[in-house]
């Protein structure tokens, strides 16, 4: 199929409502859908209209489609990741602690530092380059007394760490050498170490599609986390889910919090979520028909 040059015109917020009307979306409050359009935007909401239309290429909406339908999505999208910023910056920290800990103890305060600790001296050199970054243009009361201080060109693990960004802290454990410190790091949360690697990938993806305000709802992940073969906690009795939807990475973070904070209440907090928004229909998600009967999400 040959490519063509985007030359649909910019509409005004009149005429996107009333371009939603001619296909079908009934509006009753003009001036709400106005303000919607206005702060939202016609494009951002069009992905929760989206499971609306009967004609997804000529752009026709099914009987009865309401604006009211894809903002009550979208709010309940938004509260959804505001959930999951919370529970996903409990696993941060947990695992900023442990990598830090158990590292210092085995290697001393600057092994993030010795390229023999790791697989690749490519990938770490540029993982360093970017904790010197951070270090750089940290503005942390900690860091600035630690320059003041010290000679050392950068801090011991357990200060470094805490300015390193989730995305470089899962490339520094990936690339590290297959020891029994990173076993043992892996084995804390109850998973072997090369699918630790992967789960931590995922939540550094799951953590930055909602501090981007990206649709969480009804979404196919683009990262792909291992499935455990021999959990040490409880796990999903029925595996045969897709591992790429919203479900198999909640079911992740249910199962690290077990760990991290083994009275958590994120479960319960995700019920009274769909509780709030009875519309929602959790197969958009990827939950499957029997998933309340699971023991992780009871």
């Amino acid at each position: 199929m040959s490519k063509i040059n985007y030359n649909k015109p910019p509409l005004s917020y009149t005429d996107q409502i009333i371009q939603l009307k001619q296909r079908g979306l009934i509006i009753s409050n003009e001036p709400k859908a106005l303000h919607l359009l206005e702060n939202i935007s016609y494009y951002r909401l069009s992905g929760y209209w989206f499971p609306l239309l009967a004609d997804k290429f000529a752009h026709q909406f099914k009987p009865n489609s309401t604006i009211e339908t894809a903002f009550n999505l979208y709010c309940f999208d938004r509260e959804l990741r505001q959930l999951m910023l919370a529970e996903t910056e409990k696993i941060e920290v947990a695992i900023r602690a442990k990598l830090s800990y158990v590292f210092s103890h085995a290697n001393g305060p600057f092994w993030f530092q010795n390229p023999t600790n790791f697989t690749n001296p490519g990938k770490h050199a540029t993982s360093f380059a970017k904790i010197e970054e951070e270090f750089q243009r940290s503005d942390e009361e900690f860091i600035h007394a630690f320059k003041a201080k010290y000679n050392n060109p950068i801090p011991p693990s357990w200060m470094t760490l805490e300015i390193t960004s989730f995305g470089t802290l899962s490339i520094l454990y990936k690339n590290l050498r297959p020891t029994h410190q990173k076993r043992e790091i892996a084995h804390y949360f109850g998973l072997p170490d090369k699918v630790f690697e992967t789960w931590i990938h995922s939540i550094v993806y799951l953590r930055n599609v909602c501090a981007h305000h990206t649709r969480l709802w009804n979404r196919a992940m683009s990262i792909q986390p291992q499935i455990p073969r021999s959990p040490r906690k409880q796990w999903l009795n029925n595996v045969n889910v897709a591992n790429n939807r919203t479900y198999f990475i909640l079911s992740m973070v249910a199962y690290l919090l077990q760990t991290i904070n083994p009275n958590n209440r994120f479960t319960d907090k995700f019920k009274a979520l769909l509780h709030k928004y009875p519309n929602v229909d959790t197969r958009a998600l990827g939950f499957p028909i029997d998933w309340e009967n699971e023991p992780l999400w009871k």
